[in-house]
């Protein structure tokens, strides 16, 4: 059985030069539930929301946007409530385990509604449920990252965690191929792979029981309004890095949230047969993915150096976002992708070190991290809502010819400032 950190009784956490090191087994299976949360829920995000709405509303990509748009926008003004629940709860399965469990379920639950849905408006009421499953119970893997991870294994802990994220939707991309005949199993499949590796990490990743713990502070009015907002003066650090983040991800979800049809379009192919194309581009960046992650993460610890490796993730995805931006044919395409995914996994796995290095409170760890969460899915929120008028700049009409150049090279000046961001303003990481 794997074996968790212990943490304190008395108050359900331990101070972060006082956590013992996570074993190699711990780390595995929490490596391995953030895999399967990362397939079930990012899967449809890639590839097949786009499938289901292409077939609903034909012609209708701006439908995509909205509909992912505003179930992150839901589970946005959400998820700091959320975490202020979960630094409160005390049971007998802990803090964080609790809302792994109810994830799970409403996730996979919503999977297999939307499959079955037969209009768009009820297919982006069920994502709205299945994002807000399954983006809890992956918040909460975060949570116990900050919970139980110390600072000398957060670099490749981090890059594992960026890595899992990114080989999984890649991974689950594929494994619909097979099955692209049945829309249920599009949805259906990944959420179970999801399911099957969260409940092995619920059973064997344990968690202490939390009922005799007490909180430093009473839940309020104010204390959940609070939970919503930080003091930027009072931690600069924690301010400069969620803003650096914020500007990274908005440029990463303007060159994501429309890949299929981005690739439709420049390949000339309808938009379900692009499944293959974005399963073979995927597996030659996985290979990118391990070297930024792994590698990126191993070398920060070693140095002890976090901010220079969010500038160098910045600059590759601008390279990346440039050749994207004008390519025509797929081994281009496949170029750019590489260089994107190795960018994804140098930043994201430093900046999820720094931002454990420059957590406010460890107590309030999930409201913080829920706070972080923000610089996150906001960009995942808005930019879904605001990429149709970008791609819609110089369209002819009735062409169906978007401005996906426009489009990548915004994504790519925002992931250049948020880096820079990052690299001259956090001042307490090296």
């Amino acid at each position: 059985m794997a074996t968790p950190p212990t943490a304190d009784p008395s108050s359900g956490t331990r101070t972060s030069g006082d956590l013992p090191r996570a074993s190699a087994g711990y780390i595995f299976w929490m490596m391995a539930a953030n895999f399967g949360i990362s397939m079930a829920f990012v899967v449809p995000l890639s590839f097949s929301l786009a499938v289901r709405i292409d077939e609903l509303a034909p012609g209708r990509e701006e439908v995509l946007g909205y509909v992912t748009g505003t179930a992150q926008t839901i589970y946005l003004v959400l998820s700091p409530l959320l975490g202020v629940w979960s630094d409160r709860t005390r049971s007998r399965l802990g803090r964080r385990r609790p809302f792994m469990l109810a994830g799970l379920a409403l996730g996979l639950t919503a999977l297999a509604c939307i499959a079955v849905a037969p209009n768009v408006l009820l297919v982006g009421a069920c994502w709205i449920v299945a994002l807000l499953g399954w983006a809890t119970a992956a918040q909460a893997i975060l949570n116990v990252q900050a919970d139980r991870i110390p600072e000398e294994q957060r670099g490749r802990i981090g890059g594992f965690t960026g890595l899992t994220g990114q080989i999984a939707p890649i991974v689950g991309v594929g494994i619909t191929t097979a099955v692209t005949g049945s829309t249920f199993l599009v949805f259906v499949l990944p959420g179970l792979v999801g399911a099957a590796l969260l409940a092995v990490f619920l059973v064997v990743g344990g968690e202490d029981d939390t009922r005799g713990a007490v909180h430093s502070a009473p839940v309020s009015v104010r204390t959940l309004a609070s939970s919503y907002v930080f003091n930027p003066r009072k931690h600069p650090d924690f301010g400069w890095n969620w803003l650096g983040r914020l500007l990274f991800f908005l440029g990463l979800y303007f060159n994501t949230t429309f890949t299929t049809f981005f690739y439709a379009q420049r390949l000339d192919l309808p938009v379900r047969e692009v499944a293959g194309t974005v399963a073979v581009i995927g597996v030659v960046g996985v290979v990118a993915a391990a070297v930024g992650a792994v590698g990126g993460g191993l070398l920060s610890d070693k140095l002890r150096r976090r901010r220079l490796f969010a500038l160098v993730g910045a600059l590759f995805f601008v390279a990346g976002g440039i050749v994207e931006a004008f390519a025509g044919s797929f081994l281009v395409l496949l170029a750019g992708s590489v260089l994107m995914q190795l960018a994804i996994a140098f930043f994201s796995a430093v900046d999820q070190a720094i931002v454990l290095a420059v957590l406010p409170s460890r107590e309030e760890a999930g409201r913080y991290m829920a706070v972080v969460a923000f610089a996150h899915k906001l960009p995942s929120a808005v930019a879904p809502l605001i990429a149709p008028f970008v791609i819609g700049v110089g369209a002819s009409a009735g062409s169906g010819e978007k401005n996906y150049t426009l489009l990548y090279l915004m994504g790519a000046a925002l992931a250049l400032a948020g880096g820079l961001l990052v690299f001259t303003r956090v001042k307490g990481v090296r």
